[in-house]
């Protein structure tokens, strides 16, 4: 095994293999394992977030972002089955719709939850996941949104031309713990 001269080399190659193996056994689990839901969830978010300029949430992955984070309980979901509720809240055949009567029953889900619709709770963490996985995505980060580290001064009154897109400085590390 060739010596490795530097320190900051090292300290940062340990970083690395420490990563690694953390990381691993969930990457082979996820493999080995894919869920059920992967589909509807794909459908979902390109729902959501259809294809304009730039591909859609389903296209980037999001749906598998919000399998995993909805494993681990991200935006409160430990204890319950989101995937499952959202499967029995738009319907076992879902996917095998048209088009148009999928969105209409995302809509209506929509509208439900945002109305206080207690039945349709679940939907807002989902959907929250959903916006989270795409615009912390490369795509969502970089082709959608533009990043303005240090934006300029604040101009309440912005003309806007056609071709602009939405600002973001934010960054939002996620802590799967």
């Amino acid at each position: 095994m060739p010596k490795i001269e530097s320190p900051i080399a090292r300290r940062e190659f340990m970083a690395g293999m420490a990563l690694l193996a953390a990381v691993a056994p969930a990457l082979a689990h996820a493999k080995a394992a894919p869920s059920p839901y992967q589909p509807l969830l794909r459908e979902v978010a390109q729902l959501v977030i259809p294809r304009s300029a730039t591909p859609g949430a389903g296209e980037v992955g999001v749906g598998a972002f919000v399998l995993l984070a909805l494993a681990h309980g991200l935006e409160g979901t430990k204890g319950f089955d989101h995937a499952a509720w959202l499967k029995t809240a738009l319907g076992a055949d879902f996917l095998v719709k048209p088009l148009a009567r999928r969105r209409s029953a995302l809509a209506a889900l929509d509208a439900r939850a945002f109305a206080g619709d207690a039945a349709a709770k679940p939907w807002l963490a989902i959907k929250r996941l959903i916006l989270l996985g795409y615009y912390t995505s490369e795509t969502g980060g970089s082709k959608e949104l533009q990043y303005v580290h240090v934006p300029g001064r604040f101009d309440p009154d912005l003309p806007l031309k056609p071709a602009d897109r939405a600002f973001s400085s934010d960054w939002t590390a996620v802590d799967f713990g």
